[in-house]
């Protein structure tokens, strides 16, 4: 977990500000600097914090829940977000449609979604966080 950083000099040039950006500070400033100047700077930085912190809590959450589904829910997962039918998961699996249908009641109560539309995104954001 990196803190955020706000790279303070008295001897500026672009190519340190470049790679003090580059390297993830959220600001760079030169001395002297006014006091509201720097405040600004801070705020923006705990914001930034903030949001980061908010993204890692949301991401182990989804990863959680997406750990709760069994090898069968996560294939019944994998058809459902590639558009196919129930009809069409069940003849992939060789199981019955009924038991496609139950199973994806399960993994939606799972995941916390009350649409195909929004296992849809879910499945999207997993697929950023693998990336």
């Amino acid at each position: 977990m990196a803190l955020p950083i706000i790279f303070l000099t008295a001897y500026a040039d672009v190519t340190t500000s470049v790679r003090a950006m580059k390297a993830g500070a959220v600001d760079f400033l030169t001395k002297p600097i006014e006091r509201a100047a720097l405040f600004e700077a801070l705020q923006r930085a705990l914001a930034r914090d903030a949001a980061q912190r908010a993204a890692r809590v949301e991401a182990e959450r989804l990863r959680a829940r997406f750990a709760l589904l069994t090898p069968r829910e996560r294939a019944i997962f994998d058809g459902i977000v590639a558009g196919k039918l129930n009809k069409q998961i069940a003849d992939e699996l060789e199981i019955g449609e009924r038991t496609v249908k139950a199973q994806r009641a399960q993994l939606m109560a799972k995941l916390e979604v009350g649409s195909v539309a929004e296992l849809g995104r879910l499945a999207e954001r997993l697929q950023h966080l693998s990336d």
